[in-house]
């Protein structure tokens, strides 16, 4: 009989004290618990089918979570070194006393693990890990963060009082090498989770630093407080296609929506957000309203080729004075669907997560935002000086009109046609972003947010034009306008225009 490897003695002792903590000592344990799943779904982009290994499962309450986040569309199977496996409906739970042990011979899409690195088991896991997903597989670790200057001084205060060390991490340069040794490609890290001791020692603490985390995780330097990192890592090779299927689940919006689309100089961002479209939400599409604001580079020939294969494609070529203002009221203009949706090119990759956009309007809403900074969204590459303004500009309309909303500001936006048709846009550049989304958010309608993740730009996507300093003065006049249409949040927008 094999003897138990040490690093499973390892795993076993990190998931008993996780669990521990969480369950004891974590003031804020049970919404930590649903962002770290959000958390992984947004970053992967989860689809119905693709399978998920989730490694030291511990007690399972995060399964738990991933069943029910996953609407039980997707196998998942847990593996523990716990003597006694938690009992998960919707998860096959496999204790294990080595690896792959049981799992011998299968393989996984994505694989998912919550604070279980030690530098006593990290390579041992990372090769293991390595070889249980597939070919393009992608690995989510969800860790203590290791380059915490807090943390290393807790455990050298603990060293010279001669009290366990509870978690011995790697250093960066260490972790991102063996990474890298063992195969595994796009390694990144990103900061996150400010809410933990010593920095957060009371509920009042706690809910504060919540609320300031999206700052904090993006502003240099302070980022390397954070408590926990996002790892992610990738098995070759980097481009495997991604399973084709519908994610139209509501009758009720059976071909029913216009998507509204500003493109400027998009050529490359065309093609694969009208596929990715017509793949996973064709049944819902009444039209897909592409706006062409005096691009330069090949962006008109492209829609027109569209719109040639496909009658649902309405092509609008607009001339000049441009702006994203400008090409969103056109665009609405010309939408016919009795629900409205815009949103930019670069959007592809946010797709699968559209989807609880929809279920929110299959349930009654009138209106549904996409929220990049709701506590369950992923930002990724975000410009700093974005999130500093953008967070500005909703802690002011917040206190002016005292709606509590995250993100009015995001193009991503669902809404009935008869509400689009209400809008008046006069706004002609980014700011009417926020004048579209202030406007819903006070015409007295039922309006939901959802958790959206955002990842920047990539280079072989193009540049986005927003500039902050440029894109000011427009916020600040629909802001001024909102509150003097309403008196300052005292009356509905709908009751005076």
């Amino acid at each position: 009989m094999t003897s138990r490897p040490a690093a499973i003695d390892v795993l076993e002792r990190r998931e008993r004290t996780r669990d521990e903590y969480t369950a004891h000592r974590d003031p804020i344990a049970a919404d930590r618990l649903r962002w770290l799943a959000q958390s992984f779904r947004h970053l992967v982009h989860l689809l119905p089918g693709e399978s998920i290994l989730e490694i030291g499962a511990g007690d399972g309450e995060l399964t738990r979570i991933l069943v029910e986040m996953t609407r039980g569309r997707n196998p998942i199977t847990t593996v523990t070194a716990l003597e006694r496996p938690a009992e998960i409906e919707g998860a096959e739970c496999i204790r294990v006393e080595d690896l792959p042990g049981a799992l011998a011979g299968r393989r996984f899409r994505y694989v998912v693990t919550n604070n279980i690195l030690d530098s006593d088991n990290t390579g041992y896991l990372l090769e293991r890990i390595f070889d249980l997903l597939e070919d393009g597989g992608r690995a989510v670790f969800i860790e203590s963060n290791p380059w915490n200057p807090l943390f290393a001084i807790r455990r050298l205060i603990n060293g010279w009082l001669g009290r366990p060390v509870v978690q011995a991490l790697l250093d960066r340069t260490l972790l991102y090498e063996l990474f890298s040794e063992i195969g595994f490609i796009r390694i990144s890290a990103r900061f996150t989770d400010f809410v933990y001791a010593p920095l957060a020692p009371t509920a009042r603490m706690a809910w504060l630093l919540r609320n300031a985390s999206v700052l904090l995780e993006n502003l240099p330097m302070v980022q390397d407080l954070a408590g926990r990192i996002l790892l992610h890592a990738q098995k070759p090779p980097r481009s495997l296609p991604r399973p084709e299927m519908s994610l139209c689940r509501h009758a009720s919006l059976e071909g029913a929506i216009s998507f509204v689309i500003p493109c400027h100089n998009e050529e490359m961002n065309i093609p694969p957000l009208v596929h990715g479209l017509r793949t996973y939400y064709g049944g819902y599409i009444h039209q897909i309203v592409l706006v062409n604001d005096n691009s330069r580079d090949g962006t008109a020939a492209v829609m027109d080729a569209l719109a040639a294969e496909d009658p649902r494609i309405t092509p609008v070529h607009r001339t000049p004075p441009n702006g994203v203002g400008r090409a969103l009221r056109d665009g609405y203009a010309a939408a016919t669907g009795r629900y409205v949706m815009s949103m930019d090119c670069d959007f592809q990759h946010l797709l699968p997560e559209m989807e609880d956009m929809f279920d929110a309007a299959a349930d009654g809403a009138d209106a549904v935002f996409g929220s990049r900074f709701s506590r369950q969204s992923v930002l990724i590459n975000y410009p700093f000086g974005k999130i500093l303004a953008n967070r500005s500009f909703h802690l002011l309309a917040n206190l002016v009109f005292r709606f509590g909303r995250r993100d009015v500001t995001n193009n991503l936006k669902l809404m009935t046609g008869d509400l689009a048709r209400r809008l008046v846009i006069e706004e002609p550049w980014f700011a009417a972003n926020a004048e579209i989304g202030l406007q819903l958010a006070l015409l007295g309608t039922t309006v939901r947010e959802v958790p959206i993740s955002w990842i920047n730009r990539t280079f072989d996507m193009g540049q986005s034009s927003f500039k902050v300093l440029a894109s000011g003065g427009g916020y600040a006049r629909v802001l001024w306008r909102m509150a003097r249409l309403t008196g300052f949040g005292r009356r509905r927008l709908g009751d005076i225009r």
